[in-house]
C-alpha cells in the first residue's frame, strides 16, 4: 500500500518528504535563505483558498515492514465531521495556504501557547513539509494561518454565498517567522517516507493592522506536550484537520480518534506515532492530541504521511529537537 504525504505534490524541486538518515542535530543543519513572507494585500482572497488544492506523493509501500517496533496496520477508522461553529469546540485548529512552484496549496495547523507570552501567543505549529521545499528547495511563499477556517461548516450554495466573516472569521495571519526541522531541511526528498519522525515546523503570525496576539483574538492555544509517552503507554490519541481529497473537499474540519500504534521508519531514527483515519491531503500538518498529565489535552504530534489507501495516518513524536524549534520561533518573536 503506498505512503502518501498529506499535502499537496509540487514539481520536482519541492520536496514533501523528510529524508534524515544519519542527520540528528542542528550541527548538521544547512545555512538557509532568511525567511522572507511579506503580506500581498488582497492575495488570499476567499476564491483563491477555494482554489488551493493537495495532492499526493507516493512512496514505497513496504516502510517499517521489516521493524520490530512497527505495530500491526490499524484498522481505518472514519473520519468524523467537526460539528459547527468550530470556534466553540476547536479554535485553535485552522487552514494553512501557502504557494509552491506548483501553485496554491492547503494544510492544516494549530494555535499554540507560547511559555514566553503567556495569554498572548502567535505561534502555530505545522508539519515541516508544509513550509519548506527540503533538499535543494527553499521557503514556500506566502504562508497564512486562518483559524476556524469556514467557521460554520458550511456547504453547496451556501458555501458559495457565505462572506468573509463566516468562512475566515478571525481573518488571515501571515506568518513573520518559521522555523522547520533542520534534518528535514537538509535531505528533504519526494520520496522513501524517510524524514517523517522530523515533520513538524512552527510560525510565528501576525495579523495586519491587528495589534493583539492570535491567541488574543480566538481566545485560545493548545499547550504542547514534548516528549510525551511512546505509543505503547497512550490510550487513545485524536487527530484533527481539513482533509481536501477526495471524498473530501477541504472546506470543512474532521477529526479521528484512536487508540496510537508505532510506525518505525528506519533503524536508529524515532518511532512515529499510528493511527487509524480516513483523512486525506490538506490534512497534513493537523494537531494530534493527547490527555496530558494536567488533565487536559495537549498536542503530541502533527499529521505527516499516510498510505495512497487512506486508511491510516502517522505523525511524529515531539522530543527535544522539537522543544528547541520551538524555542527559536518564540525568540524570534521579540523582532518580528
Amino acid at each position: 500500500m503506498p505512503l502518501t504525504r498529506r499535502t499537496r505534490a509540487a514539481a520536482c524541486t519541492i520536496a514533501l518528504l523528510l529524508v534524515l538518515a544519519g542527520v540528528t542535530g542542528c550541527d548538521s543543519s544547512p545555512r538557509l535563505p532568511a525567511f522572507s513572507n511579506p503580506v500581498v494585500e488582497g492575495l488570499w482572497t476567499l476564491q483563491r483558498m477555494t482554489q488551493a488544492r493537495s495532492a499526493d506523493t507516493r512512496v514505497p509501500h513496504d516502510i517499517g515492514e521489516d521493524s520490530a517496533t512497527t505495530d500491526p496496520e490499524p484498522d481505518p477508522v472514519p473520519a468524523q465531521p467537526q460539528t459547527a461553529a468550530y470556534h466553540d469546540s476547536a479554535a485553535v485548529t485552522g487552514k494553512i495556504f501557502f504557494d509552491t512552484p506548483d501553485g496554491p496549496s492547503v494544510c492544516s495547523g494549530t494555535a499554540v501557547q507560547d511559555p514566553a507570552r503567556p495569554g498572548r501567543s502567535g505561534l502555530v505549529w505545522t508539519a515541516g513539509h508544509c513550509v519548506h521545499g527540503g533538499a535543494g528547495g527553499d521557503w514556500f511563499r506566502n504562508i497564512v494561518f486562518v483559524p476556524s477556517y469556514n467557521n460554520l461548516g458550511l456547504q453547496g450554495a451556501a458555501r458559495q454565498s457565505a462572506g468573509e466573516d463566516r468562512i475566515a472569521p478571525f481573518g488571515t495571519w501571515w506568518a513573520t517567522s518559521a522555523e522547520a526541522a533542520a534534518q528535514w531541511v537538509a535531505q528533504g526528498s519526494p520520496s522513501g517516507g524517510d524524514g517523517s519522525p522530523f515533520d513538524y515546523a512552527v510560525l510565528h503570525v501576525q495579523r495586519q493592522g491587528e495589534a493583539a496576539s492570535l491567541q488574543e483574538v480566538i481566545g485560545q492555544a493548545a499547550p504542547v506536550w514534548f516528549g510525551a509517552p511512546p505509543a505503547t503507554r497512550l490510550s487513545e490519541i485524536a487527530a484533527w484537520g481539513y482533509p481536501a481529497q477526495a471524498p473530501f473537499d477541504g472546506e470543512r474540519m474532521f477529526s479521528c480518534r484512536d487508540r496510537p500504534g508505532r510506525l518505525s521508519i528506519r533503524p536508529r531514527q524515532p518511532v512515529l506515532y499510528r493511527i487509524g483515519c480516513t483523512m486525506t491531503g490538506g490534512s497534513s500538518g493537523g494537531g494530534w492530541f493527547a490527555r496530558s498529565p494536567a488533565g487536559g489535552p495537549a498536542l503530541v504530534s502533527n499529521t505527516s504521511i499516510g498510505p495512497a489507501g487512506n486508511t491510516w495516518l502517522a505523525g511524529p513524536r515531539l522530543g527535544e529537537p522539537a522543544r528547541e524549534l520551538y524555542r527559536r520561533v518564540s525568540d524570534k518573536a521579540d523582532s518580528s
